[in-house]
């Protein structure tokens, strides 16, 4: 899971809750601290048992270049409520979703970005052709189902909670597995407090039915190359240890997609390198943006 390093909202950031015909969906929203948005909105969708504070490091930025960025909570993620069939957490309704959000916003054509299993969620929204987008950004995503120890990982969540998808067999699994490995990383308390809320606030069916998913996801790379008018970008840690980064480098090949390696960084390049994403990703969106900003 994505560990954020610090939870105190930035100046500029604020929590706000978005009506959407599939749900409520909570968000945190950075506006800049100084100056209008004249730039078009981005949106950030997190990934398997991640949330929207895993976009906490890189919002300020984000928006300081003069654009409104919103991180989102998916549906029974966190502080967003669930659905009430486990069908809901599929990869098509997921994308569909992210789609009736953008369109919820009101702020026009948007920048979509996907991290890890996110990534996967914003290729559904994009081949939906449900919502106005300006560009594509797969963040440490892959173009089919998650490989490696995250794979077996995953089996195992699956596994233990198949049968009694309950809140307090995922407080179980915190305590009996992840509450250990948590306290040895030396995550200050208050993250791992965090960590442990965050867990157990999750739906119990959608971390299932989302991690069938993430293990059985088609390759759907030459249907999304096939959306040849939309700026794409693959961005990834050089130490990425879900998908590895040969994998996401050939699926950039094949998009025909930009292509940027973090230094230093690994699965969250948003946590472990905040400042070098976040230039990265002004500046693909700002080009992005070009040819609208010529027309006005």
């Amino acid at each position: 899971m994505s560990t954020p390093r610090f939870l105190e909202l930035p100046p500029g950031v604020q929590r706000a809750d978005v009506a959407t015909p599939s749900g409520t969906l909570a968000t945190l929203q950075a506006m800049p601290t100084s100056g209008g948005c004249e730039l078009h909105t981005a949106l950030l969708v997190p990934g398997y048992t991640g949330s929207k504070e895993d976009f906490i490091a890189v919002l300020q930025t984000l928006a300081q270049a003069g654009r409104l960025v919103i991180a989102v909570d998916l549906p029974g993620q966190y502080q967003s409520p669930g659905h009430d069939h486990p069908e809901g957490y599929s990869l098509a309704a997921l994308g569909a979703t992210i789609s009736e959000l953008a369109t919820a916003l009101g702020h026009g054509p948007v920048h979509l970005l996907g991290h890890s299993f996110g990534g996967l969620l914003a290729r559904e929204t994009v081949l939906a052709g449900t919502a106005e987008l300006l560009s594509l950004t797969l963040m440490s995503s892959g173009p089919s189902a998650i490989e490696g120890s995250r794979a077996t990982n995953a089996r195992r969540l699956v596994s233990a909670l198949r049968d009694s998808p309950s809140r307090e067999r995922v407080r179980q699994l915190w305590t009996d597995h992840l509450d250990g490995p948590t306290r040895a990383s030396g995550v200050p308390e208050e993250i791992r407090a965090f960590l442990r809320a965050r867990m157990l606030a999750n739906d119990p069916a959608g971390l299932v039915r989302m991690a069938e998913e993430l293990l059985g996801a088609p390759d759907r790379t030459a249907e999304l190359a096939g959306v040849a008018d939309l700026p794409k970008m693959v961005l990834y840690g050089e130490n990425d240890d879900a998908w590895p980064p040969e994998t996401q480098a050939t699926m950039a090949s094949r998009l025909g997609a930009e292509r940027m390696v973090i230094p230093g960084a690994a699965h969250s390049p948003n946590v472990e390198a905040p400042e070098t994403t976040a230039r990265a990703l002004t500046e693909f969106w700002t080009k992005a943006e070009t040819p609208d900003r010529v027309e006005l």
